[in-house]
């Protein structure tokens, strides 16, 4: 018979106690709440590896920015008889240099009035703005598995198919603009399906082929923009389009002052139509299904060629809206083989960095706007290489790709694991 008064209980897992007597205490891994296992996946979850990763590209940036800097170098020439003073210069040289991209890309606190003062945000939201839809794109086609990086022949025969109509083919104000967007978007999606159908049909793999479709569409564009008959200019023997007709650019929506124009609405309606699309369309769960195990996706009946054809589609469309907007919102002067401006690159950056998320693909595309905009300012006021900036985008491109290494800068939790050191004493009743 076993005496009432004494409750056994089996060991915990990972105890090194058999059996107890009364009265003794035992190790036991103790669970965490709830609240603490919340706090431990937002800590170790991928958006706070985003955050972490710009974080550390900018302070990898502000040490090339202090290596750089010939004040910085100058006083290192007499560091061991006064390091204070290379200490100081190491401090100017990286605040000056970051408070001038704060005021390049945010606010300017130095001007004269608050229109003045605001002006960078809203050129910050004028480069984001193609940046987003492109990266809406990009993160459309990593969702499905597919890796689109064909950004800038997407982009470049959508500016030349939306150019075309902006000057060429005229029509009433309102639907002139319309007309043409649509039509770089079609261009776009065209292009886009080429590499969709082919992997479909051939197997071929989605990298290859947009790489050369990205050439073939340079040179394309470059020898239409020599022809009289196609996109150069009348009359001129550059390769260079001719001014787009006002009734097919994007209208200013902050006024004659600021560069904004109506494009950033165009990237917030797609942003909104993106997770929709994802999240809430029969097409988009099939899309998610197929991004997460295509053979599943098979089983159960989901056609995946289709999907990969659709995919490429919708992907290029969204890209060929970033050439849309080079044409009709920033440059409507007229357009060159260069129009893409390395956006179509940039996106695969900012889809990283957005984790392919909608909301996160927009924030990053703000991000790189900033960057991008801020970039300017500090060449011109402190004298730092724009260079700088793409060391920036790049390291954080390297710290996304390796989640493991920031979370052992920062001593971060992996997310869905229990605390270590966990344990409380259970007394054994006498």
């Amino acid at each position: 018979m076993t005496d009432p008064k004494v409750t056994q209980s089996e060991p915990a897992p990972g105890s090194t106690d058999t059996q107890l007597e009364p009265g003794q205490a035992r190790n036991e891994v103790a669970p965490p709440s709830r609240s603490q296992q919340v706090l431990r996946d937002i800590l170790g979850g991928s958006a706070m590896i985003s955050v972490l990763a710009v974080v550390l590209a900018l302070l990898a940036g502000g040490i090339l920015i202090a290596l750089t800097d010939k004040d910085v170098q100058a006083a290192a020439g007499y560091f061991f008889s006064r390091p204070a003073d290379t200490f100081r210069a190491i401090w100017d040289a990286v605040a000056g240099a970051y408070v001038a991209l704060f005021q390049g890309s945010i606010y300017n606190f130095r001007a004269d009035d608050f229109v003045r003062g605001i002006r960078p945000l809203t050129e910050t939201l004028k480069f984001a703005t193609p940046l987003i839809t492109a990266g809406l794109g990009v993160a459309l086609a990593f969702r499905v598995g597919l890796f689109n990086i064909g950004g800038r022949g997407q982009m470049l025969v959508a500016a030349g198919a939306a150019g075309y109509i902006g000057f060429a083919v005229p029509l009433p104000p309102g639907i002139h603009l319309v007309v043409a967007v649509l039509v770089g978007m079609l261009a776009g999606a065209i292009w886009g399906g080429i590499v969709g159908l082919l992997k479909a049909r051939t197997g071929a793999h989605e990298v290859i082929v947009t790489i050369m479709l990205n050439y073939v569409a340079f040179y394309l564009i470059s020898y239409l923009l020599t022809q009289q008959w196609a996109l150069q200019a009348p009359g001129s023997t550059n390769p260079k389009s001719a001014a787009m007709l006002p009734t097919a650019v994007f209208p200013k929506i902050l006024g004659e002052q600021f560069n904004l124009h109506l494009g950033f609405i165009v990237a917030i309606a797609a942003t909104i139509w993106f997770w929709y699309f994802i999240n809430r369309s029969s097409m988009g769960f099939r899309f998610r299904a197929v991004g997460e195990n295509p053979n599943a996706a098979q089983v159960a009946g989901i056609k995946v060629k289709s999907v990969y054809v659709w995919a490429m589609v919708f992907s290029g469309a969204l890209v060929g809206l970033a050439g849309v907007n080079q044409v009709l919102g920033t440059v409507t002067s007229g357009f060159t083989a260069t129009i893409d401006a390395s956006i179509g690159f940039d996106a695969i950056t900012v889809a990283l960095l957005g984790r392919s998320r909608p909301v996160g693909v927009f924030v990053a595309g703000v991000l790189f706007g900033a960057l991008k905009a801020g970039g300017y300012s500090m060449q011109a006021a402190q004298g730092v290489p724009i260079d700088i900036v793409l060391v920036v985008q790049s390291l954080i491109v390297l710290f996304i790709a390796a989640p493991p290494l920031v979370r052992a800068i920062f001593r971060l939790p992996v997310p869905g694991t229990a605390p270590k050191s966990r344990t409380r004493k259970l007394e054994v009743a006498k």
